[in-house]
């Protein structure tokens, strides 16, 4: 137990499952009411540069636990089945021996908490989450104590109360630990596919229903704009319960998601794919802004965290989690581990900055979706530039991101020397990696463009 006085904050992450940058009212959506969550920005600074580290959740989940990026974890995709694991060249589940913020801060004296969605292995000898530092559990996508849904996720009714039953359980750790320092993750299922919202939840976007057919048929918009608002409300219910515990000055409230929104061509999401990545191309897998940059939202009125406050200029990333809560916590950083992230507690105390860490992504498989979509390979991002490229060199991509969020000017051409610098550095990280299967669509962006059959003589 540590000796320092019981006055270091505690910390709620909310972590949201397939949530778009766009999702919100406060990240400009025009139609999704989310009245929590924009309270909760305005009490607080709202992020635009947040970035995820992966397309995917085991990795990005992976990202933020360690502070490490994925790709040197050799998780790549998701966890599934072991058969499947070992096709991609994945573990089976994330070496319990890595470094992760809930060991640090428990070791540190906190009372760690783990509220949802696991998916950091699964299955016949994964390790349940206690194994990697957290006190008290409730998961489903995991092995250890379940959530109400995590086994019937399909009986009706069971499904689109998955966030309640997260945020009961988590309040229930809250008034157990509201005298000592604490950590929790609130890992919500919501907005993954498959999508199961009540009638009750649906009739605030009733005026949404395709015309002409009655009352039996509800649009992927008003599915999907369900579930995201009746998450929000669940959220509320855990800020209200942070109040009446007298917790709220002195608690880090964090709400961020772990990739970009599914595309509406994945089958399970096929009647509700209509996230939004906001102006961003790119949805989930994508390494173009829409799949790695989430939204993040952060409130902690005795840190220094002014209210009503947008921060355009700091890039965030998951990884800087586990060196900043450690900063935070007085927790010591592990020894003879390379983290990737950097220590942003002066940007939680309110501060804007560059960083000084630059970010790499890697994705081995296919993209689903949209041609536009469709990103190379790799990606870095090092100041204002981001360059995306295969292995191979080709399709190499450089934005100024600031000015082209957009990612639709292509720079490369006119900065030879920048691009070259972000190349060698790029692949010299890769060639640090784990090898591993490729699938051969990764990284092509092509269209099968019709072909005409028949031979067409040019005129003389």
């Amino acid at each position: 137990m540590s000796s320092q006085r019981d006055d270091r904050p505690n910390i709620i992450f909310i972590f949201a499952d397939d949530w778009g940058w766009g999702d919100l009212g406060c990240y400009g959506h025009p139609t999704i009411r989310s009245p929590h969550l924009d309270r909760l920005a305005g009490e607080g600074t709202l992020f635009t540069q947040f970035y995820v580290c992966s397309g995917v959740c085991s990795p990005s989940r992976a990202a933020v636990m360690t502070g490490q990026f994925p790709a040197r974890l050799g998780i790549h995709g998701h966890f599934a089945a072991q058969a499947h694991n070992a096709e991609r060249g994945m573990p089976d589940w994330l070496d319990p021996m890595a470094p992760t913020y809930c060991r640090l801060l428990q070791q540190a004296g906190y009372a760690t908490g783990h509220f949802g969605k696991w998916h950091l292995g699964n299955g016949p000898g994964a390790p349940e989450p206690t194994a990697y530092g957290i006190d008290a559990c409730r998961v489903n996508s995991g092995n250890g104590p379940q959530l109400e849904f995590s086994r019937q996720t399909w009986q009706p009714g069971l499904r689109c109360r998955s966030s309640e039953f997260i945020v009961n359980h988590t309040m229930h750790f809250l008034e157990q630990n509201k005298d000592r320092p604490f950590l929790v993750n609130v890992w919500l299922n919501d907005t993954h596919a498959i999508l199961d919202p009540s009638e009750e939840q649906m009739q605030p976007y009733r005026d949404l229903r395709p015309q002409f057919v009655g009352d039996t048929h509800w649009g992927a918009p008003a599915i999907y704009y369900a579930v995201v608002t009746e998450a929000d409300r669940q959220i509320g219910r855990l800020m209200a319960k942070l109040d009446d515990l007298g917790l709220r000055e002195n608690t880090i409230v964090i709400f961020s998601a772990d990739n970009g929104p599914e595309d509406i061509c994945i089958r399970n999401a096929s009647h509700s794919g209509v996230g939004s990545s906001g102006p961003f191309r790119g949805r989930k897998r994508s390494l173009y802004e829409g799949g790695i940059r989430t939204p993040f939202i952060l409130r902690w009125p005795a840190g220094g965290v002014r209210p009503e406050t947008v921060d355009d200029r700091t890039p965030l990333c998951g990884v800087d989690l586990l060196p900043t809560f450690c900063a935070l916590a007085g927790a010591g950083l592990p020894d003879n581990v390379h983290l990737d992230g950097e220590d942003m507690s002066d940007v939680f105390h309110g501060r804007q900055r560059d960083r000084a860490t630059p970010l790499m992504w890697e994705w081995r498989f296919q993209i689903q979706g949209h041609c536009l979509h469709k990103s190379p390979m790799l990606a870095a991002r090092k100041g204002d530039w981001k360059l995306l490229m295969n292995p191979s060199r080709d399709r190499a991509e450089l934005y100024d991101i600031p000015a082209d969020p957009m990612e639709l000017n292509n720079l490369a051409a006119q900065h030879p020397k920048t691009v070259t610098e972000m190349e060698c550095d790029l692949l010299a990280w890769q060639a640090t990696l784990p090898e591993g299967p490729v699938s051969p669509a990764a990284g092509s962006n092509a269209y099968p463009w019709p072909k005409s059959r028949q031979v067409v003589e040019r005129p003389a």
